[in-house]
């Protein structure tokens, strides 16, 4: 075994842990826990299980891994949390099991950056390739789709969802679903246009990105109400992977989704031409 584990860790008996993995002082990884080839573990973080970390995880120091779901209906059934690749876990990170009732299982998938405290809570489902800055809060159940990002002290209720690509600025207060492809920003969230830059960023070409500000506009800008908006959005522009991605995540919100546009801006981001 070639994993190097600092004299004053507490690694139990029956963790397994893989090649090339470090585990720094004062750290602790409990019964019932995978770590997958490559992590580094730092000082004083503590894995709890079940949990399993995929490979080349790094968590930074005091960061929680598998810790009780906080609900008051838990009651000691096994529940587990899953960690996929290549996450980057900063100082103070938490991220807590499933609750039977929920399905039994966290998830969370591979190449995420978790900011200094931030929180997952109990059967969140988090994708791939997403940023939490710092104090970034899922409540419980809460779906957080690949490529999002959730800006710092941003708060999501309870069974809610952010789609794939989103922007949610600082401080924002999300009750319901935050749209996928734009920015929403806000204590009385406001959707303040697609993410341009963001989505740029991913190497998606302008065709694209038009394609995406024509379907906003006439979700959010026609006077239409959502079931019209989203069947003149299919009409116009059948065949689009990512427009169909978007009605089908409006036509599957329980809590409706953010569509509110602040009064005082323009419309330049929801362009068309």
């Amino acid at each position: 075994m070639s994993a190097r584990i600092h004299p004053t860790a507490v690694v139990d008996p029956s963790a397994e842990i893989g090649a090339d993995v470090t585990i720094g002082p004062f750290a602790v990884v409990g019964a019932d826990v995978q770590v997958g080839d490559g992590c580094e573990i730092g000082a004083h973080a503590h894995v709890a299980g079940p949990t399993r970390l995929g490979r080349g995880n790094r968590l930074s120091p005091h960061v929680c891994l598998g810790g009780e779901p906080q609900d008051l209906k838990y009651a000691g059934e096994r529940v587990a949390l899953e960690i996929g690749d290549r996450n980057v876990l900063r100082e103070f990170v938490t991220i807590h099991r499933g609750t039977a009732q929920g399905g039994g299982l966290t998830r969370v998938g591979d190449d995420n950056l978790l900011m200094v405290y931030s929180h997952v809570a109990h059967d969140c489902q988090v994708g791939s390739r997403t940023v939490f800055a710092n104090c970034a809060t899922l409540a419980g159940h809460v779906k957080v789709h690949d490529d999002a990002v959730i800006g710092a002290f941003a708060a999501v209720q309870p069974f809610g969802r952010v789609g794939r690509h989103a922007y949610i600025g600082g401080f924002t207060r999300l009750l319901a679903d935050a749209l996928p492809f734009v920015k929403t920003v806000g204590m009385r969230p406001a959707v303040l246009g697609v993410n341009r830059i963001g989505l740029q960023r991913k190497g998606f070409s302008p065709e694209r990105v038009r394609a995406l500000q024509r379907a906003m506009r006439i979700l959010l800008r026609s006077g239409l109400n959502t079931s019209q908006a989203l069947e003149r959005i299919e009409e116009e522009l059948a065949g689009n992977a990512d427009v169909e991605y978007l009605v089908g995540f409006v036509r599957s919100a329980r809590r409706g989704v953010v569509k509110s546009l602040p009064s005082s801006r323009g419309e330049e981001d929801f362009a068309d031409e």
